[in-house]
Formats: structure tokens, C-alpha cells, sequence
């Protein structure tokens, strides 16, 4: 796993998790492939084993990974597929209509936007 800042706005066991699925989203960690095990993270981040388990356990329950007994957590088949469509429902019904509300609020419009990035586009 790749470096982890943690900040003081959640739970230490949910930024771990948030940065597993964040992994798996990414393809850096793929369906069927073995995640590091609760003593290494605990070692590698300096957290108490307890809160990798913690984290592990949640992707567990929701089907992310699984224990392979004498092997240890390995990420499920279709995973990824799974985190995605979570991740877009979560985006489309939570985050976007906050952002769409924020960028009324400002009297801007999507076509101002696009065009802005273009144009940043264009200049790298």
C-alpha cells in the first residue's frame, strides 16, 4: 500500500478502508489478489492491528474481501465492478447535487465549467 495521511475528520479504521477501496477502484490491488496482511499494515502505518482488523472486517461484511483461512484477506471477484457502481450511486444521489447546489450558488453553469477546463487542458 501506498502512503497514508491521516486526519483527524474520521475514524482511523475508515480512512484504511476508504484507502483499500480506493486501491481496488484504481486497479492497483485486482479481483482475487491478496491484500497485506493486519500485522504488516499495523506495522508498515504504526496503528494498532485492532484497527486494521476493524477496517478489514467492514470490507469483509460487505463483500469486498474475504479470509482465506491459513492464507489470509484476498480481494473478492468482481470487486472492483461492485465498488464502482457503489461508489457512481453514492456520487450521482449524495455528492453531486451538493456540488450542482454550491455551483448554482456561485451563478455558474456546467458549460462555464467544461469550458474552463478546456481551456486549462489546452494549456498544458
Amino acid at each position: 500500500m501506498t502512503a497514508i495521511t491521516w486526519n483527524d475528520q474520521q475514524p482511523i479504521f475508515r480512512q484504511l478502508k476508504e484507502k483499500v477501496i480506493e486501491l481496488i477502484i484504481d486497479g492497483e490491488v485486482s479481483d482475487g489478489e491478496a491484500v497485506p496482511s493486519v500485522r504488516q499494515v499495523a506495522a508498515d502505518y504504526q496503528i494498532n492491528p485492532l484497527t486494521v482488523s476493524k477496517a478489514y472486517q467492514e470490507l469483509v461484511d460487505e463483500s469486498i474481501l474475504e479470509k482465506r483461512r491459513g492464507l489470509g484477506m484476498f480481494v473478492t471477484e468482481s470487486a472492483r465492478e461492485k465498488l464502482l457502481s457503489t461508489e457512481k450511486t453514492h456520487f450521482l444521489e449524495v455528492e453531486w447535487p451538493k456540488i450542482l447546489e454550491r455551483i448554482e450558488r456561485l451563478g455558474l453553469s456546467i458549460q462555464i465549467l467544461v469550458n474552463d477546463q478546456q481551456k486549462k487542458n489546452e494549456e498544458q
